[in-house]
């Protein structure tokens, strides 16, 4: 430390320089798959379609409709109990069983558990409970825990004082982590400042991660067109996205999609 603070002065600008480049490094790197991650029964990606996907309160897997369709209809056919796809638990009938297996889950530190557990403090208006959980979760590693503090830092309000620094910490952490949509708003911050190498560059990792809607990819698309970007760009932004998204699809799956629409699931 004493060495750290007598030489500081004479290394601080490289010492700045090399940090920021080896958090580019981390930032730019293209996660190996989006902050939801594969279903852990069939283990194809999830959709980054939220309606695709459920999460489950006893043991906090987020299990693809494919998979809880196929379930559901096992247990129809065989006449059982409706239980968890995946742990066998059985499936809380009330809305406060749900909230009780998240505050257990919570105890044994489960991330999920503990962003959950923050997001029903949000439905009461409870801030400052808000806040602390999904700073723990946050702690613990949980993207979507990163992405929102990156909101309430951004915006300054509900008990949290604002602060850019810690709003962009927090984004860039989601972004790492594979939260498509933390990639696309930095992506348009980068855009804002002028420095669109940098936003194209966010904008293709959002693509390849399958970003729902295809925002990302319509906004490659339009550097593109304003010879922004480059042709090769955009066709790999193109190709990314399209073949992120026919990993998270399955006959299992269309099968859940349609007795969905029609009501039967």
């Amino acid at each position: 430390v004493d060495c750290q603070k007598n030489d500081r002065s004479r290394h601080k600008k490289a010492c700045k320089k090399k940090a920021a480049e080896i958090r580019d490094d981390k930032l730019f790197t293209q996660p190996e798959e989006s902050y939801l991650g594969e279903c852990p029964l069939c283990c194809l990606p999830l959709s980054l379609n939220l309606s695709k996907s459920s999460i489950t309160t006893c043991c906090c897997k987020v299990i693809c409709n494919g998979c809880d369709y196929a379930n559901t209809l096992r247990e129809e056919e065989g006449g059982l109990e409706h239980k968890c796809p995946y742990c066998r638990e059985p499936v809380p009938e009330t809305e406060e069983e749900h909230d009780q297996n998240y505050v257990k889950r919570a105890k044994a530190n489960d991330p999920t558990a503990i962003f959950h557990v923050g997001k029903k403090c949000l439905g009461e208006g409870d801030y400052e409970g808000v806040f602390h959980y999904w700073k723990k979760a946050a702690a613990l590693g949980h993207t979507d825990a990163h992405f929102n503090l990156s909101i309430m830092y951004r915006k300054g309000q509900d008990g949290v004082e604002r602060d850019m620094k810690k709003s962009m910490y927090h984004l860039e952490e989601a972004a790492i982590g594979g939260h498509d949509t933390a990639r696309y708003n930095l992506g348009v911050l980068e855009g804002r400042n002028g420095r669109t190498d940098r936003a194209v560059k966010h904008y293709i990792i959002a693509a390849n991660l399958g970003d729902d809607g295809a925002l990302a990819l319509e906004k490659v698309k339009k550097y593109f067109a304003s010879d922004l970007a480059s042709k090769e760009d955009f066709e790999a932004a193109l190709r990314g996205h399209q073949a992120a998204v026919d990993a998270t699809k399955s006959e299992q799956r269309d099968e859940a999609e349609k007795a969905r629409q029609e009501g039967l699931f």
